[in-house]
Order: structure tokens, then C-alpha cells, then sequence
């Protein structure tokens, strides 16, 4: 069984280490995320490719996409994907509750990153998903306008495209263009 698909596991390469191994990349296919976001899944380490939400504050297209089969071929094996949700930021809607992370567990997603808030702390933590957000909030989204799937976005100024690999952990959030390898 891989680090995506075990509670709590490591990744066969933590972040640390992918750090170390590409921090003089200039090209910009390895990226890391600023440390903002704190973990809420009952997945504290999930790696997986990226497929991307942009949305403000309406769940409409995070809820339809993690309630598909979330689970790709790769050149590692069968895995779970990630979803990146950039929300602006925002700070007043809760994007991801339990329901909707049960969803992704079940479709095998292997994590939900959120440029923004979730909601259901006590479920989210029982659920088998790598969930990484800004903060808590209790409120909901309103379903008025959904948004775009798989197109790039900007989290924390940096620059995310769908296919891009995320590798998460207790460590941080890293990305790469493509499959990132140990040393």
C-alpha cells in the first residue's frame, strides 16, 4: 500500500527530503506552499495528481467533482488525486464538510487542499482524506455560481496547474510538475 492510501503514513519521500533534493530548481516545476495551511483530515500525509476547483464561497463544483471516482493510472500505480480549491482566500464560507469528505474517501480521492475554509472538525478528522485548509468555519456556502474545474490557479501566490503532483505532510505542502522522486 502506497503513503496516499494509508492513515497517517509518511510519504515514500517526506517534503523535507524533496526539498533538499530540489531546492535549486529554478524553472519553477517544483514549487512549496507557503506554511498557512493547517491539517483537518484524518490523513496527516497524501500525495497524488492535482486536479484544480476556483470558486468564491459556492461548493457547487468542489461537491460534483469529489463525488466522481477520484482515483487515476499513474506511472506510480492506481492512486487517489488531489483536488486544489482556490477560494481567494476567503475566510467567510466553509467549502468542505464531512459529507462532502466522505464523498471524496469513498471515490478514493487521496486529499482536498482549500485556499479557504472547511466546516465538521470531529468528522473530518474520522474521514480516511488528507484535508488541508486556512481555518474553521461553521458557515456554509451558498450554491449560486459554479466554478471552474481544472484550469490553473494561484494559492498563496503560487501557481498551480491540474496534472501538477502535490505531496503533502506534517512537514508542508510541496508540488511538482510531475512524479517527484526520492534521492
Amino acid at each position: 500500500m502506497n503513503a496516499s492510501s494509508t492513515p497517517g503514513a509518511a510519504l515514500a519521500t517526506p517534503t523535507c527530503d524533496l526539498c533538499d533534493l530540489h531546492k535549486a530548481d529554478t524553472s519553477g516545476a517544483f514549487r512549496v506552499l507557503p506554511p498557512v495551511f493547517r491539517s483537518f483530515g484524518g490523513r496527516s500525509a497524501f500525495q497524488g495528481p492535482v486536479r484544480t476547483v476556483k470558486c468564491h464561497e459556492d461548493n457547487t463544483s468542489v461537491k460534483a467533482l469529489l463525488e466522481t471516482d477520484g482515483r487515476v493510472d499513474t506511472p506510480a500505480g492506481r492512486m487517489g488525486q488531489v483536488l486544489v480549491v482556490d477560494a481567494g482566500a476567503s475566510l467567510r464560507r466553509a467549502l468542505v464538510g464531512g459529507n462532502i469528505a466522505a464523498a471524496a474517501e469513498r471515490n478514493g480521492w487521496a486529499g482536498v487542499l482549500v485556499d479557504g475554509c472547511v466546516r465538521d472538525l470531529a468528522e473530518l478528522g474520522a474521514i480516511d482524506l488528507g484535508v488541508l485548509a486556512l481555518a474553521l468555519i461553521p458557515l456554509p456556502t451558498e450554491r449560486r455560481i459554479a466554478g471552474l474545474v481544472d484550469v490553473p490557479v494561484r494559492v498563496q501566490g503560487v501557481d498551480i496547474r491540474p496534472g501538477d503532483w502535490l505531496y503533502a505532510d506534517v512537514d508542508g505542502v510541496v508540488l511538482g510538475a510531475g512524479p517527484l522522486h526520492g534521492g
